[in-house]
């Protein structure tokens, strides 16, 4: 309000002090006289005044013209100039808008908007590294393959762009299953970029199913400097990869680097069930069956599986079940209430003949947690005990549809592998094996091949068993094996198969 009074003011002074001097000058007496050749010019004050506001105002429309001019001349002349930035400002101002609606445009899904719009943007503005990159991801959004890798390419020419036009096609050649080209891009990505998470993944990823185990491990290793990974993760993913190392070492033939890479993939993750398995496997090689005791007892009290106990078993295959039952001991006394351990304890058992101490094991697993393993294992006891055919046939019966227990499932895409690999063989995903419940398949448990023999009286058949992952104890040959087998007779194929309930219910 203060500040608008003193402009009022202001303004009334100075129109008071314009009228004032206009009165003046009409009141003062004289002129100039101008004379310009023959012509003599007599002005008054006042109008002298004027004539000179005139005469200042004409020139100063005589320089902007001559600078208007100069300027066109300069223009044309393909200098810049005020008149080249005025047009300049205009192209700028149209292509930035069309940027941003292409931009609008595409975050909306509307991708053919957005190349459309693009292409407006790049005929405006002289800026590649943004018009490109909206071309490549509108022609991403359409699914125009061609445009995208052009648009892309276009990036590879500026530095300031250069690794998002090599992400970018190291996506597509990904989505189109070129992985060796994909292979060749994420190594240049991760040259530009070393630290960036997304591209880790991938080149991991692609050099564990290319089996290229060192370029992993330095992968691995970046990741681990970046912060990417948890320490205690990089170790466990540094020794499948070193586990990976030593069995392609194993495949060429390499024996001492094999046992050593072994040995160091058991060192980095003890709990590795499949490094024990190979560190004890190497260690047996050598002789020294003190430490592949030693691992696989370490391995046990992490996690009690059957892999470890086939690899404990192999280490004395020669041993009666007897021997077999006492060496187990080392095994069976962690973890007793585990249900791998009270498997073992009734797998053992049978061996030896004794199919009370097994029933006694197995305990209730049968009935309160069945899989195609324990009913398998309790047809074998059933068997033992000289327990009728339908008995034997009713369990496994039920065995066959029962699920499989627990396998090495994938946590990515719960594929099922017979044996533990670094890379799922259905999805590619690294280090996601995991030993878990699986659904029941079409596919026979290993141990059900192995018992069977034992179970249906097949004399062939029982005498020379192979080593089960899931049965150490059905690998040794002893007397049980042929006084179960005895227990089969020809009657065994003709039998009534009822579930084990109904035919104690009928005895």
């Amino acid at each position: 309000m203060l500040w608008s009074f003193i402009k009022i003011g202001v303004f009334i002074a100075l129109v008071a002090a314009a009228a004032m001097g206009a009165s003046y000058l009409l009141e003062m007496e004289g002129g100039v006289l101008i004379s310009v050749g023959t012509y003599e010019f007599n002005l008054t004050p006042l109008r002298a005044v004027l004539a000179l506001l005139a005469l200042l105002v004409a020139v100063w429309v005589l320089f902007r013209l001559a600078g208007l001019l100069i300027a066109l001349l300069r223009w044309i002349n393909g200098d810049e100039t005020a008149l080249s930035r005025h047009f300049d400002r205009n192209r700028e101002k149209k292509g930035l808008k069309a940027l941003t609606e292409g931009m609008v445009a595409l975050a909306s899904g509307e991708g053919r908007l957005a190349m459309a719009k693009a292409a407006r943007a790049d005929k405006y503005l002289d800026r590649p590294e943004l018009t490109n990159l909206l071309t490549a991801q509108a022609a991403e959004l359409t699914g125009d393959k061609r445009k995208r890798e052009q648009a892309y390419k276009a990036l590879l020419a500026d530095d300031r762009t250069r690794f998002v036009g090599v992400r970018g096609l190291m996506k597509q050649k990904l989505e189109e299953g070129d992985t060796d080209t994909a292979m060749k891009l994420a190594e240049k990505a991760f040259a530009l970029k070393p630290a960036h998470e997304e591209v880790q993944d991938v080149l991991l990823k692609l050099q564990a199913g290319n089996e290229d185990w060192q370029g992993a491990r330095n992968t691995l290793k970046a990741k681990l400097r970046t912060g990417a990974l948890p320490r205690d993760v990089h170790r466990r993913r540094d020794a499948v990869l070193a586990l990976s190392e030593a069995k392609a070492v194993i495949a060429a033939d390499s024996t001492i680097e094999a046992r050593e890479a072994a040995i160091e993939a058991n060192r980095l993750s003890p709990d590795l069930i499949p490094a024990a398995v190979f560190a004890a496997r190497a260690y047996h090689e050598q002789g020294k069956d003190k430490y592949a005791t030693r691992v696989l007892r370490k391995a046990w009290e992490a996690s009690p599986h059957p892999d470890l106990a086939a690899a404990f078993a192999a280490l004395s295959p020669t041993e009666t079940a007897e021997a077999r039952l006492k060496r187990f001991k080392v095994l069976t006394k962690i973890h007793p209430e585990h249900r791998e351990t009270r498997l073992l304890l009734a797998e053992l058992n049978i061996g030896a003949e004794d199919f009370p101490e097994a029933r006694r094991a197995l305990g209730d697993l049968a009935t309160d947690k069945p899989d195609a393993r324990t009913l398998t294992i309790m047809a074998a006891i059933e068997r033992g005990e000289g327990s009728p055919d339908a008995i034997v046939k009713g369990w496994l019966t039920r065995a066959v549809s029962a699920p499989r227990g627990p396998q090495w499932t994938c946590e990515k895409c719960h594929h099922t592998h017979g044996h533990w690999v670094p890379v799922c063989e259905a999805c590619g995903a690294f280090d996601t094996l995991a030993w878990q419940e699986a659904p029941a398949t079409e596919y026979q448990s290993p141990m059900s091949q192995t018992m069977l023999p034992l179970i249906v009286g097949r004399v062939d058949d029982a005498v020379n068993l192979p080593v089960a992952p899931g049965g150490p104890a059905a690998s040794a040959a002893d007397p049980a094996t042929e006084t179960a087998a005895k227990g089969g007779s020809d009657d065994v194929e003709e039998a009534e198969v009822l579930p084990p309930e109904d035919v104690a219910a009928k005895r």
